[in-house]
């Protein structure tokens, strides 16, 4: 019998809303050490993920962090001593909420799907939201999920 995706994923789930800030969300991400949400709307059905991927991508084409070019990446070139701007920057990434930037229609996953279609899915993205046959979240699998998995196996 195949491993499904129910042995694997966390019941925890940390979710964002559309309405959520995009600093409310940098900050949920950095204080959990996740690099990622998926977004529920009131009956918290699944509408969209927002990653740290898709803020820095954001990011540097708004030019909203000026640090950060459109490659999501801080040249080694900036003077990072002139910390204003990126302080400015940062305002204007809280004016944003999370529905302007959120990926929409989002991979997700039912919980009896076998651990083997997953990885191939996860060759795109790195966690993914697991929702019952409403579509409501009950859960989330990402890589290290599948890596530990791996890992467990291997002991």
């Amino acid at each position: 019998m195949p491993v499904t995706v129910s042995a694997l994923m966390k019941t925890s789930v940390i979710s964002t809303t559309p309405e959520a800030t995009l600093e409310e969300v940098i900050n949920v991400l950095s204080t959990n050490k996740i690099s990622g949400l998926p977004v529920v709307d009131p009956d918290n059905k699944v509408i969209g993920i927002i990653t740290e991927k898709v803020i820095l991508e954001f990011s540097g084409s708004t030019h909203a962090i000026p640090l950060i070019g459109s490659s999501g990446w801080i040249s080694p070139h900036t003077d990072v001593t002139t910390t204003t701007s990126f302080k400015k920057g940062y305002e204007l990434l809280s004016s944003f909420t999370v529905d302007k930037v959120m990926a929409s229609e989002p991979i997700s996953v039912k919980k009896d799907m076998p651990i083997a279609k997953v990885a191939n899915l996860m060759k795109k993205v790195n966690h993914i939201p697991v929702v019952d046959e409403e579509g409501k979240l009950i859960g989330i699998i990402s890589r290290s999920d599948l890596v530990d998995y791996l890992a467990q196996r291997e002991n």
